[in-house]
């Protein structure tokens, strides 16, 4: 019961921090747009916020700020998907059989450091203009860091499990269905929370190719429109989604893996 009552008190503890957090930094912005040259091509928080909300109900373009969303949401959900799925198969994979670390290893570390935006030309050439290109941008972003941390997730298992594992009489698929996958779960997740928000953070880039919805687009023609407020509407909203999205990645962690929970 005691141990409860910590648990709440901590959880509190924390948004109470992080709403504190969050009112300084608007205090700090609210201040140095007020009384700086900055005032003159940045705007306020509270301009900014009512912008937002004002989207919420007045359409920017063909949609409202929340209908952008879903359409940004839709095309990430797919990429990541695709990506965090051949992610996990490939980096599982190299970490266990050294043929496929000889084979494919090399050539993933050469697409690892190439940034996603870097692929839109190649994209566009593969895959036209529509949204197959979108997902494709999204699918690197994601598959990069999944497969890496998949792969150290695999070469990270004590050996001394495996060799005890092997001890008891248990063959090479027993070992690593049972202590392998297991051990490197807490990797994989560590993946997929990163991955999800730098595949949120790439819609922006994969709606820059002919995109007529989505957050990136609301960005892309504030910045056609030089209209800062527009701009900042779809930053914000990029944040609070990816907040959103990084809280639902930990509290999935949480119920899938009590045994091994970061971050406590």
């Amino acid at each position: 019961m005691l141990n409860r009552f910590h648990r709440k008190a901590k959880g509190y503890e924390k948004i109470f921090c992080a709403a504190i957090s969050i009112f300084l930094f608007l205090c700090i912005w609210q201040a140095v747009v007020s009384f700086t040259k900055v005032g003159l091509v940045l705007t306020g928080p509270v301009q900014t916020l009512s912008a937002l909300f004002r989207s919420i109900v007045q359409p920017i373009g063909t949609h409202t700020i929340e209908g952008h969303i879903l359409w940004s949401l839709s095309r990430v959900l797919v990429g990541f998907l695709l990506g965090s799925t051949v992610g996990i198969i490939l980096g599982i994979l190299m970490g266990w059989f050294r043929v496929v670390e000889a084979i494919f290893r090399p050539l993933y570390e050469i697409i690892r450091p190439i940034p996603p935006i870097a692929w839109i030309p190649l994209s566009i050439l593969w895959f036209g203009l529509g949204e197959p290109s979108k997902y494709f941008l999204i699918f690197i972003s994601a598959f990069c860091i999944v497969t890496t941390n998949a792969y150290a997730g695999v070469k990270a298992v004590d050996p001394e499990l495996m060799g005890a594992a092997r001890m008891l009489g248990a063959n090479n698929r027993q070992v690593f269905s049972t202590v392998v996958l297991p051990s490197c779960v807490p990797h994989i997740f560590a993946g997929l929370q990163i991955a999800v928000g730098a595949s949120w953070g790439c819609v922006v880039a994969a709606e820059m190719i002919r995109a007529s919805e989505g957050v990136g687009w609301v960005i892309v023609k504030g910045q056609e429109g030089n209209s800062t407020v527009q701009i900042l509407v779809g930053i914000v909203a990029i944040g609070i989604v990816g907040f959103v999205l990084a809280v639902i990645m930990r509290a999935v962690e949480a119920r899938l893996c009590k045994w091994s929970v970061r971050g406590k």
